[in-house]
């Protein structure tokens, strides 16, 4: 490593600074690559520092190599602003390079909505980033572009044919080649999207104008991580899966209720045709030079929110140890990585990290929730064991859920500057007596050599037994299944439906080809409730679902708890304000 935390950490630099005082020590990426065991023809280089890696090749010379040691890291309710996972991940992977393990992670690519919101890239943060910082925030190898074209095209053609059928007749679209399609406009399932938070577009009119003007209808927008299209990227095993998937999706409904596909748009060789190249998993490095795949990028409140399984399957055939993440807590994003990810990869894992901060346990006891952009209240800055025990249950809960997959858990106390040594001791007691490992990490501050104790404590649990299971079998109907993750899960006394939602939950369960697909939740981050307010481990309350969503390509049904939406908004004052270009040099300053 080039820098040294003293230098940066220690007095005060931005993320983006460390990032650009590291990246002139960066190793190249063809270096890089043969380090990993990848053969010149596996690598497909975009620029210096970023490549493409063929996955089919790979997968097929090493299809004979066992596994190594798969990790998944999630953790508790956060607050919003974050409590570090990718930042652990990060940390956690130079850790174990440190100590002379072969190891790799796998994160999920930035959407522009967030880097230019609040959240920023989720590039890690001080001596535990992804780089090049840049290219990571600003589009990468362009795979989200890709799947923004992909879906975007399905809409193109949906229109197009409701407009086309509207204005000619059966003879007509029979000499093009056409049958009807008789499209139900009260029943049409895709909208548009863009990498974005644009909350103006949620909801939309379009086709107005003349009859050659699109066929005029209600639409919407979502943000492109929350597109079927992306969930597919991060499921298929290979191309020729994802080709299948993209068939499968459901655009809309014809006027006797059945589905009307991509397929049957004839545009599902062409939306994939966007999608080459973004199969193939993107190859990084941390600050300290260990391999980092960057791979698929959906929101775990809103989608599946993993990395991809593609990229999972090359680096456990490349190295020992395969550090994986979920989003947000192991509510949403272990729940998924367990019930979906796995099941449908059939890889199994070994440990589970659950990351935890001082400040979410103290808004967990009860101290005002911080806000982005706001001084953090005096809570969060002065000693209080009291709140911090208060907000045990909260991580508590969530250690609970690790256990039940039968996956050995791993408490990586995330530490602060302001954490005291008696806040500490109460959450390592607390954690241990529940039968968690724990470990205090000081990656953000420290890197690798920060991350020493939390890189020894999940290698032990690696050594451990698991009994890996399911919460449910997909046979299970979908309402009970939802029962299952309400009450196991999140703490609910139960469910109720919508009108709206009763009536698509019955339609999908009465259809064979659909009873069988997986649960994809959608619910908020910020809470183990449907309520962002509720924080802890809420009691005596009921989860409402008020929409239930089809993705035929995914082959999800995605009940939608509350008032969330797919197209988030953006904060009054957000990340973009403070990005800016060096016009001497070209170098991109703000970014975080």
């Amino acid at each position: 490593m080039g820098i040294k935390w003293q230098e940066y950490t220690a007095k005060g630099a931005k993320d983006y600074e460390i990032a650009q005082a590291a990246e002139p020590y960066l190793t190249k990426i063809g270096a890089l690559a043969e380090k990993l065991g990848l053969l010149e023809e596996e690598v497909l280089p975009y620029g210096h520092f970023v490549a493409k890696v063929d996955n089919a090749l790979v997968l097929e010379r090493l299809k004979d190599r066992p596994n190594g040691k798969y990790i998944d890291v999630t953790a508790i309710t956060p607050t919003p602003l974050g409590e570090g996972k990718s930042t652990t991940i990060l940390g956690l992977v130079q850790g174990m390079g440190l100590m002379g393990l072969k190891v790799a992670a796998a994160i999920r690519q930035p959407s522009g909505g967030p880097t230019m919101n609040i959240k920023g890239s989720a590039a890690g943060g001080g001596m535990s980033q992804c780089l090049p910082l840049t290219p990571f925030s600003l589009g990468l190898t362009g795979d989200i572009n890709a799947i923004m074209n992909a879906h975007n095209l399905g809409m193109v053609a949906l229109n197009s044919r409701m407009q086309h059928e509207r204005n000619n007749s059966d003879a007509f679209l029979a000499k093009k080649g056409l049958k009807r399609l008789d499209i139900d406009p009260s029943r049409v399932e895709f909208g548009f999207v863009m990498d974005f938070a644009a909350q103006c577009l949620r909801n939309i009119v379009i086709g107005l104008g003349g009859k050659n003007d699109g066929y005029l209808m209600q639409s919407k927008f979502g943000i492109a991580v929350s597109s079927e299209i992306m969930a597919i990227l991060a499921l298929a095993n290979d191309l020729a899966d994802l080709r299948k998937r993209i068939g499968q999706v459901i655009v809309a409904y014809d006027e006797a209720g059945k589905a009307v596909t991509a397929e049957d748009l004839d545009v599902a060789g062409a939306m994939t045709a966007w999608m080459v190249e973004a199969v193939k998993p993107n190859l990084l490095q941390t600050i300290e030079g260990q391999p980092c795949f960057v791979h698929a990028g959906p929101f775990a409140n809103i989608a599946i929110g993993q990395s991809s399984i593609i990229a999972d399957r090359v680096a456990l055939k490349l190295v020992d140890y395969h550090v994986t993440e979920s989003g947000f807590a192991a509510d949403i994003g272990f729940e998924k990585f367990w019930n979906l990810k796995c099941r449908y990869s059939g890889l199994v894992p070994n440990a589970a990290v659950v990351v935890a901060t001082v400040r979410a346990l103290k808004c967990h006891g009860g101290a005002p929730v911080p806000k982005p952009g706001n001084p953090l209240p005096e809570e969060y800055s002065k000693p209080d064991v009291g709140l911090v025990e208060k907000g045990l249950e909260n991580l508590l809960h969530h250690v609970g859920i690790v256990k039940k997959s039968g996956i050995s858990p791993v408490v990586c106390i995330n530490a602060f500057v302001t954490d005291t040594k008696e806040e500490i001791a109460a959450i390592r007691a607390a954690c241990e007596k529940a039968g968690a490992r724990v470990a205090v990490s000081e990656h953000w501050l420290k890197g690798g050599e920060g991350a020493l104790e939390l890189a020894g404590a999940v290698k032990e649990a690696c050594e451990e037994k698991t009994d890996f299971r399911l919460l449910y079998e997909l046979s299970m109907p979908f309402k009970e299944r939802i029962d299952k993750v309400a009450r196991e899960i999140y703490g609910a006394d139960g469910v109720d439906y919508s009108p709206e939602a009763e009536k698509k939950i019955a339609l999908y369960q009465g259809d064979p080809r659909i009873a069988n697909f997986g649960l994809c939740m959608v619910k908020t981050h910020l809470s183990l409730s449907g309520d962002p307010d509720l924080k802890g481990v809420p009691k005596g309350f009921r989860l409402f679902v008020r929409d239930a969503l089809i993705y035929g390509g995914a082959e999800f049904v995605v009940p939608v708890v509350g008032n969330i939406s797919l197209m988030p908004g953006t904060a009054s004052d957000p990340a973009y304000r403070r990005v800016e270009v060096d016009t001497g040099t070209g170098r991109i300053n703000g970014l975080f």
